[in-house]
């Protein structure tokens, strides 16, 4: 029996319970993993509250973790015992001690990366690289605003399009926030609380706007982001952290000739060839300094309902994970 979250409906983070669970041997193509640390996610939320019908209750949430194989199924090739590895996976589940995954979804971790920040990389990591790299193509000198800039996916945004020449323009609810997005390579900090997200972008940029914006935040910032594009410029939605966007008039975009594109990262991840190449871009970055993981909260895995209450309530910065 292994320690695990399991919820028996839909709901708030009370909803998270621990409990002990019997995982079976892992079936053909499959690993059993040892979870040394488990990444927290916006989209574990979403799971968690019935938003995205990825869950039927009973059932527990996660979609990535890193941890130790311990053991593996018929016909699993390239991975054995003792291999340090992390994956993130469409079928929620990570929220346990220990799990079967199928091998198609493991990555081997290099020496330089520890469990907690792999945990942490995976969702965040791959998300930032296929909004940079495959959603757009953002190159030097490009205005980007990405919004909440000193989350999880915005803090590895913002320190690897300003390692490419971007000018980047974050958006934050705090001045202690915005210090810390600072601290990772934001040119300029909008602190929503008190600044018009258009009216600084448009102060920043001598009135053109930003080309990309990079919106996970979703209702709340929506309007302020077409209000904050460039002529021609692409708004990435990708997340609904404040609540889902509300129908688009599309004829609002014929004046800029603008782009909304409603994003994930799964799609990117179709083939192994895909995840390897994703995976692989990512961890480049990492070796070379461009992008750094920095854990700034973890919980214990039965505080998993501690742990969603304070990132809904953006009481977190940067990469929080749990630990069974």
């Amino acid at each position: 029996m292994v320690v695990a979250i399991v919820q028996e409906t839909h709901g708030g983070p009370e909803v998270l319970k621990p409990t002990e669970v019997e995982i079976g041997a892992p079936g053909d193509g499959e690993v059993r993993v040892r979870h040394t640390a488990i990444g927290l996610n916006f989209i574990d939320c979403y799971v968690r509250s019935g938003l995205y019908p990825l869950l039927e209750p009973p059932g527990t949430v996660g979609m990535e973790a890193a941890g130790v194989v311990e053991s593996a199924g018929a016909g699993v090739q390239g991975f054995a015992a003792g291999d340090r590895v992390g994956y993130v996976w469409n079928v929620p589940g990570a929220y346990v001690a220990e799990r079967n995954v199928p091998a198609r979804w493991l990555v081997k971790l290099p020496a330089g990366v520890d469990d907690r920040q792999a945990a942490a990389m995976m969702l965040k990591g791959m998300t930032a690289e296929y909004l940079l790299h495959r959603m757009t193509q953002a190159q030097a000198g490009d205005a980007l605003l990405v919004h909440a800039a000193a989350g999880g996916v915005g803090l590895i945004l913002t320190a690897w399009a300003k390692a490419k020449g971007c000018l980047v323009i974050g958006t934050t609810s705090t001045d202690e926030k915005a210090a810390l997005a600072k601290a990772h390579g934001a040119d300029h900090v909008i602190v929503t609380s008190r600044e018009s997200i258009p009216d600084r972008v448009a102060e920043i940029t001598s009135g053109e706007g930003c080309i990309y914006i990079y919106d996970g935040i979703g209702k709340d910032t929506f309007e302020a982001s077409l209000a904050s594009l460039k002529k021609h410029g692409h708004l990435v939605s990708y997340g609904n952290a404040s609540g889902s966007v509300p129908p688009v008039n599309l004829q609002a975009l014929s004046p800029k000739c603008a782009r909304i594109s409603r994003p994930s990262l799964f799609p990117h991840l179709a083939t192994r060839t895909d995840l390897d190449e994703v995976s692989g871009n990512l961890l480049a970055a990492m070796a070379e300094g461009v992008v750094k993981i920095d854990i700034n909260q973890t919980y214990p895995l039965a505080e998993a309902a501690r742990a969603h209450a304070e990132l809904e309530g953006r009481k977190t910065t940067g990469q929080s994970v749990l630990l069974p």
